[in-house]
């Protein structure tokens, strides 16, 4: 695949698709090619059926445990092939773009978590990443049984006092551990939440265009997501996209009329329309 436009159309194909229906890291590898539309994918396609063939075939009689589960795709993806959370240039945007984790071999914790799931989604293995604030997690479940690791740091399985510990980190010491925690969040989650760190680095380094160009492949890929347009709106707004704001403050409102962010945008969208009289 080649060129800007034919990588938004697949994309844009991926936005309509049932979130149960994304394949993960195929859409991440999209994403990523947004910023680097002159590579071929195909061989990180190739990479990624590698890394599949080489869990499928360290798997012994022992993938009946969950901890066995866990413990083939930690000795392939950080073993083996050498991944790693990158804990030196953490804010660095290429974490978040699965074709620059695949070279550099490091990444973010959903990046990494991406392709954690990938390879237990491959073999059959029921898996999901989680709703944890700050820190992507993944859960393995199996029967009776479920494992919640840290694919930021190989692979390590967490229980509840790594977990309490970790909110507490994120959230601060009146955090308190609770179901929401280890709620499953869908593929279309997942992918917003790779972007939006993207999105917010744009904003830390007081780059808006960025942050707009960031959140407009959001809108695509999950078009129905109410605070993705309200965010694209405020941004487009604050660097003069006016016609452009005006057009994802009209879809936010048609997603979510009756928040109480409606009233603000219907103001903003109010003034907006009145600028250009």
């Amino acid at each position: 695949m080649r060129g800007i436009a034919a990588i938004e159309a697949a994309l844009t194909e991926i936005g309509k698709l049932p979130a149960d229906s994304i394949d993960l890291a195929e859409a991440a590898l999209l994403l990523g090619a947004l910023d680097k539309p002159s590579v071929d994918l195909a061989p990180y396609r190739a990479h990624l059926a590698v890394l599949v063939e080489a869990v499928a075939e360290s798997i012994g009689t022992e993938a009946e445990r969950i901890d066995a589960r866990a413990q083939n795709i930690n000795d392939v993806l950080y073993r083996r092939f050498g991944y790693g959370g990158d804990t030196e240039s953490y804010d660095d945007p290429d974490n978040a773009n699965l074709i620059r984790v695949i070279d550099r071999r490091v990444g973010l914790p959903v990046s990494l978590g991406i392709l954690y799931i990938h390879l237990a989604n491959a073999q059959g293995w029921p898996i999901a990443g989680l709703a944890f604030p700050g820190h992507f997690l993944v859960r393995l479940d199996f029967e009776a049984r479920r494992l919640i690791v840290d694919p930021f740091h190989a692979g390590q399985p967490l229980e509840a006092g790594h977990l309490r510990d970790l909110l507490k980190q994120f959230q601060g010491a009146a955090a308190e551990l609770g179901p929401k925690h280890y709620a499953a969040i869908s593929n279309r989650d997942i992918l917003l939440r790779l972007q939006n760190n993207l999105k917010a680095r744009a904003l830390q380094n007081s780059d808006p265009p960025r942050a707009a160009t960031i959140l407009k492949r959001m809108t695509m890929i999950a078009p129905d997501t109410p605070e993705t347009w309200r965010e694209l709106g405020m941004v487009e707004a604050h660097v003069g996209n006016i016609r452009h704001a005006m057009t994802a403050l009209e879809k936010f409102l048609s997603l979510a009329p009756e928040t109480k962010e409606a009233e603000k945008a219907a103001a903003l969208l109010k003034r907006l329309k009145g600028s250009l009289n």
